[in-house]
């Protein structure tokens, strides 16, 4: 693959990773959430966060990788951002805030779910549907 293949599958990263970004922050900025009413709305402000949070961080690590090469293989991705928000629940307990006040091992749960549906997102739609996100060989 030569330079400007990887300048081009650059751009689409990023274009793409600043659109995600884009939707959490409007996500969280127009909040959604009052939209709902009763166990919809206790559950969106308990676990939305949590859910979009790792889906963020994981194509943020995307946008990156044509620098970093330990980042290119999905599974890499996967196992950081994890770590990251699974380490950040855990301080929690002990009274070291990072991403959030209250610990709760539902949060570690939803971590998992955001994770599993960014690399969804990356393997099976963007890869089908963005030109020159795959990497050619």
């Amino acid at each position: 693959m030569n330079y400007s293949d990887f300048k081009l599958n650059h751009k689409v990263r990023i274009i793409v990773g600043v659109i995600i970004m884009l939707l959490i922050a409007a996500m969280h900025g127009f909040r959604l959430g009052q939209l709902l009413s009763g166990d919809f709305y206790k559950l969106y402000y308990s676990f939305a966060s949590d859910l979009v949070l790792p889906i963020g961080a994981y194509f943020m690590l995307c946008m990156n990788e044509i620098h970093l090469r330990f980042l290119r293989k999905w599974y890499v991705k996967a196992i950081i951002v994890f770590a990251a928000m699974t380490f950040s629940e855990i301080m929690q307990a002990f009274d070291i805030y990072f991403f959030g006040v209250t610990f709760d091992l539902l949060d570690i749960l939803m971590f998992g779910i955001g994770t599993i549906i960014a690399v969804l997102i990356d393997k099976l739609l963007l890869e089908i549907l963005v030109p020159h996100w795959k990497y050619s060989k």
